[in-house]
Formats: C-alpha cells, sequence, structure tokens
C-alpha cells in the first residue's frame, strides 16, 4: 500500500473537517487582531500612550487583549471604519467629477508653449505677445505670479 492511500485512510472525513474548522478560526482570529491593530493606529481620540497601552496589551496577551478591546471600545471601531469609508467614498467620487469635467488640472510649461505656439499660428495674438508670453512662461514665475498685467493673453481677452 502506498504511503498516500495509507494517508486516506488514517485521515477520515471528519478530522479534514474539524482540520479545516480550525483553520478557518485561525484565520479569522488573525484578521480580528489585525483589525483590532489597524484601529488602534487609526484612532484620532486616543493619546499617544493609550495607543501604546492598547497596542502592548494586544501584544502581550492577544486574546485577553482583543477581547477587552472590542468590548470596550467596538462600537467606535464601527463607526471609525463607516467614517473611513465614506471620506475614500467622497475622495472617489470627486475625482470622477474632476475628470468628467475635462478639468486638465495644472499645466506644464510645455502645455502652455505648445498652447501658445497653436495661437500664434492661428492669428490670434501677434509675434511681439507671443515672445513676451514665451518669456513669462519660460522663466520660473508662478501661475499667481502671472495672473496679474503681464498675464499670457488667450484668444478672448487681448
Amino acid at each position: 500500500m502506498s504511503a498516500q492511500t495509507y494517508l486516506a485512510y488514517d485521515y477520515p472525513l471528519l478530522s479534514a473537517f474539524w482540520t479545516m474548522l480550525w483553520l478557518f478560526l485561525w484565520i479569522m482570529w488573525l484578521v480580528l487582531l489585525f483589525r483590532v491593530i489597524v484601529d488602534i493606529f487609526r484612532d484620532d481620540s486616543m493619546g499617544g500612550w493609550a495607543k501604546a497601552g492598547w497596542l502592548a496589551l494586544c501584544i502581550v496577551v492577544p486574546f485577553l487583549g482583543v477581547l477587552v478591546y472590542v468590548i470596550a471600545r467596538g462600537k467606535g471601531m464601527g463607526q471609525r471604519e463607516i467614517a473611513q469609508a465614506r471620506d475614500q467614498q467622497k475622495a472617489f467620487e470627486s475625482y470622477i467629477r474632476q475628470t468628467a469635467k475635462g478639468d486638465p488640472g495644472p499645466t506644464s510649461s510645455v502645455d502652455e508653449l505648445a498652447r501658445l505656439s497653436e495661437m500664434k499660428s492661428r492669428g490670434d495674438i501677434s509675434d511681439e505677445e507671443f515672445r513676451k508670453a514665451k518669456a513669462l512662461v519660460l522663466s520660473d514665475y508662478g501661475p499667481a505670479e502671472r495672473s496679474g498685467a503681464g498675464s499670457v493673453p488667450t484668444a478672448h481677452g487681448r
């Protein structure tokens, strides 16, 4: 009889079930432990010493530490999870709205030079205006400093 066949006789179905159950419970325990540890760091209402104390308790006596933490702070743990999910959803929706509007965001000097060149080729700005605008773009002035009198001309407001 081969070793694999012997293992099948020696390891009946009920033992396989108990092994799978214990493996599942062990994985669930690790998930709960890491969720508690993440929640300890996520909680802004706790000070540094309180966080260190909870973390030490969860590391030194894990079963007792996690049980006490879930009993004492479990409701707040769920509220913090919901608040984080809402914040992520708002950030995602804001990104989608910004992208849907076609808002290109901040432009680089290369983009501005290309736009200026296109405006010059269409005849929207003169050669002199193009040179002044190009000098402004190539200088190290930020967009806020360019928005004054020497700003880059556009097709609508020369």
